[in-house]
């Protein structure tokens, strides 16, 4: 079956945590569907390409950041600390840095946002729950409280300011699913790529919350209150069911891990 293309992207993009391991896989695609797409990260970017502005900006930097969207139509935000880690060093990029980059975006207009959260917000449900959207939040550490921050900020920018956002609680984006946990939660970098342009092109999406998974046939998560997106995933985690179930032929049932849908993340820390 052929799959219709998809759509174009507003014309001025900006991305952010472009030197992260989902950034690398989305800048190239981004940058083939639009006029001109912005980079930023702490890290090392790559030199800009054709239809590219490299702007290096650390988030907790307001007034950087209040400079690096100038001019933006659409942001995709990836920026900030990716992994569990002590509060503070979580505060600084994924809590003042969001409050930022909205603010940011209230002063200079932009209109749509896709801002990457985490199933970590929501890392306490068991893996024998299916939960939407609409579950109370139950973080599994402090990153998962950021990324929570963040859908909350987002809805008060949407609600007083109109800023229209897709929170995405990303699962687990990798070429294949590395363990038995990842046959539930992986996105295929296709489906992630059609996730971020269905955010951007939707005509109304509103303050919207989705989970980022593939079409896998064991799932934690229910997207029916995302079906406005348009988004449908295409790929599924089924064909590296066999060879996963090889590399780890049990589950303990006394590790936290696999219990949770969080996996390890429900048993980092404490940081002293």
């Amino acid at each position: 079956m052929q799959h219709a293309p998809m759509p174009a992207l507003p014309g001025r993009i900006l991305l952010t945590g472009a030197a992260g391991g989902l950034g690398r896989v989305l800048r190239p695609r981004l940058r083939a569907r639009c006029d001109l797409l912005r980079v930023s990260d702490v890290a090392t970017l790559e030199p800009a390409a054709e239809g590219e502005e490299v702007v290096p900006c650390r988030l907790e930097d307001r007034e950087a950041v209040l400079a690096l969207l100038e001019g933006m139509q659409a942001v995709v935000h990836l920026g900030g600390v990716s992994t569990e880690q002590p509060f503070d060093a979580i505060l600084q990029a994924n809590i003042a840095g969001v409050y930022n980059l909205y603010e940011a975006a209230r002063r200079h207009g932009v209109r749509r946002i896709f801002f990457a959260s985490s199933n970590h917000v929501t890392g306490f449900y068991r893996q024998d729950e299916v939960i939407d959207a609409r579950a109370p939040v139950r973080p599994d550490g402090h990153y998962g409280i950021s990324k929570a921050f963040g859908e909350n900020l987002s809805r008060f920018y949407f609600d007083r300011y109109g800023i229209e956002t897709v929170c995405a609680r990303i699962g687990s984006s990798f070429p294949e699913p590395k363990d038995r946990r990842m046959l539930a939660t992986w996105l295929s970098y296709d489906d992630l790529e059609r996730l971020v342009v269905a955010s951007l092109t939707a005509p109304v999406v509103g303050h919207t919350i989705v989970y980022g998974l593939s079409d896998n046939t064991t799932a934690w998560w229910n997207n029916t209150a995302a079906r406005h997106l348009g988004w449908r995933p295409q790929d599924s985690s089924e064909p590296f069911r066999a060879a996963v179930e090889a590399r780890q032929p049990r589950i303990d049932h006394d590790d936290p891990a696999s219990l949770y849908q969080g996996g390890a993340f429900v048993r980092t820390g404490p940081f002293e």
